[in-house]
């Protein structure tokens, strides 16, 4: 017997002979066929997926604020004034402010700034402010801006609001500078001290002191003046590791001395 196997295409068979007689066949299984030539090879790998067009956000994300130092006017003596009683309040010294709104008037401005006392006005705004429609005479307007993750309460802002009618928007006093000149004899060149440097509550941590405090330091390189000077007390850890921060250093072995009051009216009269 001869055994004999084969395929076609419709299914594989076996076929016995025996004697030159087929005798008979068997299908051994029935395969499927693909009709495409390529189905034995792998298939190729799908195209990447494009990578996905970022369109720039319309919106800017943050909350951007503008500020604005500049030279204080007479017409902000009721603000600075404010401001003097709520630092006073923040140092715990209000037993000591008598300051008013007209001893203010009085004796300040009464000379060229600085020449004398001088005061720098922080205002603060929801839109940019514009340019100066003139050169300013003695001090340019320093313009910031800052984008905060959140936007400012203020909860004074009615009683804050700049005289300022020139911009066109709503402008907010945040605090203020106050400074004149002293004199280092050790360098042989006059200097700025600093008597008061305040910025109020909800605009504090934000950079706006820095910046009160920047402009005085510029304006005292732009004069050629050796040093800018002033006090800190010692509780205010904030306030001096701030002040650090910026290069200053902080003299531990300096004592204040001071005569005021009736210790210094004893001298009206100083004996000869």
């Amino acid at each position: 017997m001869i055994l004999i196997s084969f395929y076609s295409q419709t299914a594989p068979h076996t076929i016995y002979i025996e004697n030159c007689r087929t005798v008979k066949t068997r299908t051994l299984f029935k395969p499927t066929f693909s009709q495409n030539p390529m189905a034995g090879a792998a298939a190729p790998p799908p195209a990447p997926t494009p990578a996905a067009t970022v369109l720039p956000n319309p919106t800017p994300t943050g909350h951007p604020i503008f500020s604005r130092v500049r030279l204080a006017t007479p017409s902000d003596i009721p603000h600075i004034h404010k401001l003097i009683h709520q630092m006073a309040v923040f140092e715990r010294l209000t037993h000591l402010f008598s300051a008013t709104e007209a001893s203010l008037s009085s004796t300040l401005f009464t000379s060229p700034p600085f020449q004398s006392f001088t005061v720098f006005i922080l205002e603060l705004s929801q839109a940019p402010f514009p340019p100066s429609p003139s050169p300013p005479l003695f001090f340019s307007p320093i313009t910031q801006t800052t984008t905060l993750d959140l936007p400012i309460d203020d909860p004074e802002s009615e009683t804050f609001k700049s005289n300022d009618k020139d911009c066109g928007f709503d402008v907010l006093v945040g605090g203020f500078v106050l400074f004149f000149p002293n004199y280092s004899t050790f360098l042989g060149k006059p200097g700025f001290y600093v008597e008061d440097l305040f910025v109020r509550e909800c605009y504090r941590r934000k950079g706006f002191g820095k910046m009160l405090l920047s402009a005085v330091a510029a304006q005292a390189v732009k004069m050629g003046y050796g040093r800018v000077e002033w006090v800190v007390l010692d509780w205010n850890v904030n306030a001096i590791k701030f002040y650090e921060e910026m290069g200053a250093k902080v003299l531990q072995e300096w004592r204040i001395c001071r005569l005021t009051g009736e210790a210094l009216q004893a001298y009206a009269n100083p004996a000869i």
